[in-house]
């Protein structure tokens, strides 16, 4: 999102983290933005009883950390990362700094946090539907539309049952078994467990 020479001029590091290391906590005080050079990063909040609630998957070339540093507040979410990542960081002071010294990256970070309150908004709306199946039809479709999470060039989901479950708050037993049924009615196609969504999308 913000081109990488401008994070390294104004002093950003660069780190590694191999898979499922934690980046920050929910609650810890938003001391850095983070930018995503290779690999993919979920944010989620996790309940008592040890449940995760998934928000989103960063991928490549996408940021986060954003929200707590404008708030000037702690993150709202953990951050982990879903495989091995190449990272860049930069301190919260300097973000700020590089958003109000470039009037378009202001912009696109603004426009960042629009599509992720729309998608948070359309969530809260699809999880109170009892249709475990019209839940699936309709996310997937809403991330291939944006093509996120679909593989541009194969129609993969880049999503597991699992994080599906912790993403809808259906089990994962249901997700298999409705995923089966799509299969069956051509809303989708399962080949060797891997999921991928027809090239016009689900009707």
């Amino acid at each position: 999102m913000i081109p990488t020479a401008i994070l390294l001029e104004k002093g950003a590091s660069s780190l590694h983290a191999d898979i499922g290391e934690i980046l920050f906590h929910e609650d810890s005080m938003a001391t850095f933005y983070y930018q995503l050079l290779s690999g993919r990063v979920r944010l989620s909040n996790f309940l008592s009883d040890g449940r995760e609630v998934l928000h989103n998957v960063i991928c490549a070339n996408e940021g986060f950390g954003e929200v707590a540093i404008l708030d000037n507040g702690v993150y709202t979410v953990t951050a982990i990362t879903d495989s091995s990542c190449t990272l860049l960081k930069i301190s919260s002071k300097k973000f700020i700094e590089i958003i109000y010294e470039y009037g378009n990256l202001h912009r696109l970070v603004s426009q960042k946090m629009a599509r992720e309150l729309h998608f948070k908004l359309f969530m809260i709306k699809l999880i109170y539907n009892r249709s475990p199946e019209e839940i699936l039809s309709n996310l997937i479709q809403k991330l291939n539309e944006s093509k996120r999470l679909v593989c541009q060039e194969c129609n993969r989901l880049m999503l597991t049952r699992q994080q599906l479950a912790n993403m809808t708050g259906l089990r994962v037993e249901t997700i298999i078994r409705t995923m089966k049924q799509m299969d069956k009615e051509d809303k989708l196609n399962i080949i060797r467990g891997k999921v991928f969504v027809p090239a016009d999308g689900i009707d």
